[in-house]
């Protein structure tokens, strides 16, 4: 196994996961247009097949299922708990429940609804070309791969996962616990860790192997390559960098500063990332989503119960 962990000493670690900034009040008019949706949206994706983006909200805890370009309501998921981040694979919303220590898979076709169990806090999910999905159980320091609804095994490994994303046959992890990223086969065998900064929360897929993560604690965004896993480039952001979309297609990661309340883009040249452009956002940008091209962003204002559109 390569094990690469230079620079994850003991002085940060005891300081545990990281979390986003407590934003402050805006100084910049939002960049885009903002529409009221509900208590404490966080956690937002789109699905370009059928134009729709699921949002997470609070009070209570649903999943909606909304015209990306009205920003109507199509559908409402009641939920058993808490979701903050979700992914889209399969015509299906991928919902981690933390507080209910469920998986929630929601069809965008709006067909019925399938809950599995899993372990403690699941906080992030992915699902692999095979249909099989891969839970980051944050509490239980586990992966659990679910298929057809089903759970088939749990297995012990990251002290803590994050974020975890699904790339050909492999699994991409970010430990908020150990503060590294970690390459499992689908096996769910380790095979790779690197060390991710002061504080890593989520990294997302931007194509040709590379992958970038937020060192939200730091306030750096890396770059990584992962085959082999390598560090190819660190760039300073500030702020709290926290929500993430990647578009493949353009090869660039939109990430939130929640503690200034902008929206960044960077995109990779060579083994490089560039910043390409700068948006003031809504308060609380805590979780962002992409359309394929980057012409539209939507960013959740977590604080005040709106979405921010952002047509480009």
């Amino acid at each position: 196994m390569l094990l690469v962990l230079t620079g994850c000493g003991s002085s940060t670690q005891h300081l545990g996961a990281a979390e986003p900034a407590r934003a402050p009040a805006t100084t910049a008019a939002p960049a885009g247009t903002s529409t009221s949706l509900g208590s404490a949206p966080q956690g937002i994706v789109y699905d370009p097949s059928t134009h729709q983006l699921a949002v997470a909200v609070h009070d209570p805890y649903r999943l909606l299922l909304l015209d990306s370009r009205t920003l109507a309501v199509r559908r409402s998921v009641p939920l058993d708990g808490k979701a903050r981040h979700l992914q889209i694979g399969g015509g299906r919303v991928l919902v981690p429940v933390e507080t209910a220590n469920q998986l929630v898979q929601v069809p965008l076709d709006g067909g019925p609804v399938v809950t599995t169990r899993v372990q403690r806090h699941p906080h992030d999910a992915t699902i692999a070309p095979n249909g099989d999905v891969f839970v980051g159980n944050e509490f239980s320091g586990s992966i659990s791969l679910v298929r057809d609804g089903r759970l088939v095994r749990s297995v012990k490994g990251p002290q803590q996962p994050g974020g975890v994303h699904a790339f050909g046959d492999q699994l991409a992890v970010v430990d908020v616990g150990s503060f590294t990223v970690s390459v499992y086969t689908d096996s769910l065998r380790r095979v790779a860790r690197h060390s991710a900064g002061a504080g890593p929360t989520h990294g997302v897929l931007v194509g040709d192997d590379h992958f970038v993560v937020a060192d939200t604690r730091g306030g750096d965004l890396l770059l990584f390559g992962l085959n082999p896993l390598r560090r190819l480039d660190r760039v300073h952001v500030g702020h709290s960098p926290y929500g993430m979309a990647g578009d493949e297609s353009t090869g660039t990661a939109w990430v939130s500063l929640t503690g200034s309340n902008r929206l960044v883009g960077y995109r990779v040249d060579g083994d490089r990332l560039v910043r390409t452009s700068s948006y003031a956002t809504v308060r609380q940008p805590d979780t962002v989503a992409v359309a394929p091209g980057g012409h539209d962003l939507w960013v959740t204002g977590t604080a005040d119960g709106v979405i921010e559109h952002i047509a480009r």
